[in-house]
């Protein structure tokens, strides 16, 4: 992996904590609302990291693989991870 690996650990680590934030307001009988709120603020965190690996490999995996006439198979990833996006 070619990605900031710091940022995306940190990242990902925000991540794991708001999801057990969100176990224990489960656990607590929190309000749905709040959950919900909590929840979307995780994804987002998750898109975020998930942006950041998406970059770097389009900077570093694709390009390499254009420079070395070996294109083909890196861009068919990248439209098969665009397909799960959408």
């Amino acid at each position: 992996m070619v990605a900031d690996k710091q940022k995306v650990s940190r990242l990902l680590k925000t991540a794991r904590g708001q999801i057990d934030g969100i176990l224990k307001m489960i656990e607590e009988d929190r309000y749905c609302i709040d959950i919900s709120n909590q929840i979307m603020a995780a994804q987002s965190v998750l898109k975020k990291a998930n942006g950041e690996v998406l970059k770097a490999h389009l900077e570093h995996c694709v390009k390499e693989a254009i420079t070395q006439q070996t294109a083909e198979e890196k861009l068919r990833e990248v439209e098969s991870i665009i397909e799960k996006l959408l």
